[in-house]
């Protein structure tokens, strides 16, 4: 018999599953339960997007394309983040096609990390990260962020841990799974920290489409002197309904994206060739579409942090991405524990904060990217949960 802890490998034994799937595997074997932990929209992909992908395959564009990804699909992708974001890079040599906005990822901490480098993560926080991060040999240094900031990463505390092994900082806004946004004045005095470092700034930028409210998403890429050491990753999953399509990409200075290049040539080759096509038509032509999405969304968002409140879950006003981060310190409970008791009793799905990193215990993270009577039914279940508890 062969003894399978001793051949594989040391690193991705350590690394523990991901807690966001825990539960929705949980969820689905069994019945009834409305489960609100998968970040995935519920709109279909927007017609125009679908039809050009069907157009592609019946005009039999199945070969590879180029491995950065089609030249088309990189000029639309500069075109729409100078439109939409002011920002200005060069679709030759600066722009890679992926699979998703989670191989930009890997690629980017891939192409950057040697054993022993810190890479800067602020908690609560997407749950790949740090398990890409260890994979590389990083030590992985979390910033807790607070509700007292708007779960904001401020300043001072990003000063604070960075050392002379300080390599890369994550930097996850409009962020999951709290919904935080940071804003021009933050984004100044995080450059401020950054600009006399050589730290990298991995910016993660999926979300940027969900912001609510007058004031738009702004990148910390177009802040003064941040452009030269930012990585800008994002895709189409979140704000285009595209999450099947795996389609995403990642912009950088070119020295960087070269050694990006190779990482993605030899484990990817290139993105899929029918989601490239769709994607040309998503960046051209569906401003209008993204934006009635995240308008509907903006609708779910208010009725969840006022609902939240009401039955006495303090809930932070999310002001991005599609998910409220509601404090249940005031029950007793541990994140995992309300998620567990509300599973079992109630039948609702939610995701503990601890699944975000340390920093999320005393919370949950409930997605509202579904419909509005799916929710209500979902709060109208936790409130009652919430009564019986009392008594």
């Amino acid at each position: 018999m062969i003894d399978y802890s001793s051949v594989l490998s040391e690193r991705v034994q350590e690394l523990s599953p991901s807690g966001i799937r825990k539960f929705f595997d949980l969820a689905s074997e069994m019945e009834g339960v409305i489960s609100l932990g998968v970040g995935e929209p519920d709109f279909k992909t927007p017609y125009s997007i679908r039809r050009a992908g069907i157009e592609s395959l019946e005009k039999g564009r199945t070969w590879y394309t180029a491995n950065a990804g089609l030249k088309e699909l990189k000029v639309e992708i500069t075109n729409y983040l100078r439109r939409r974001f002011e920002l200005d890079y060069n679709p030759v040599d600066e722009v890679i096609v992926t699979v998703g906005g989670s191989e930009a990822i890997d690629l980017a901490i891939r192409s950057l990390i040697n054993p022993g480098d810190e890479v800067l993560v602020p908690e609560p926080c997407f749950v790949a990260y740090a398990p890409i991060a260890l994979l590389t040999g990083a030590k992985v240094v979390p910033i807790p962020t607070r509700e007292e900031d708007d779960f904001k990463l401020c300043a001072a505390a990003l000063k604070e841990r960075i050392t002379d092994k300080s390599k890369l900082l994550i930097f996850p806004y409009p962020n999951n799974p709290t919904g935080a946004v940071m804003r021009q004045k933050e984004l100044e005095e995080i450059a401020g920290v950054l600009r006399d470092t050589n730290i990298i700034v991995l910016s993660d930028e999926i979300y940027a489409e969900l912001t609510y409210g007058e004031r738009r998403h702004v990148s910390i890429a177009s802040i003064e002197g941040m452009r030269e050491r930012t990585i800008l990753v994002s895709g189409f999953s979140k704000a285009y309904a595209m999450t099947g399509w795996r389609i995403g990409y990642v912009c950088a200075p070119a020295p960087i994206t070269a050694q990006m290049l190779k990482v993605h040539q030899y484990a990817i080759m290139c993105s899929p060739t029918t989601s490239q096509y769709a994607a040309v038509t998503a960046m051209r032509s569906c401003d209008d579409e993204i934006r009635k999405m995240a308008d509907e969304y903006d609708v779910r968002r208010r009725l969840c942090v006022g609902e939240f409140n009401r039955i006495g879950l303090h809930c932070f006003p999310a002001e991005g991405a599609f998910y409220v981060f509601p404090s249940i310190k005031s029950t007793g409970m541990s994140s995992d524990e309300f998620c567990q008791e509300l599973l079992y009793s109630k039948r609702v799905a939610v995701v503990p904060g601890t699944a975000f990193g340390a920093a999320g215990e005393g919370y949950v993270r409930v997605s509202y990217s579904y419909s509005v009577s799916y929710l209500v039914n979902a709060i109208k279940r936790i409130e009652e949960f919430l009564q019986e508890r009392k008594g």
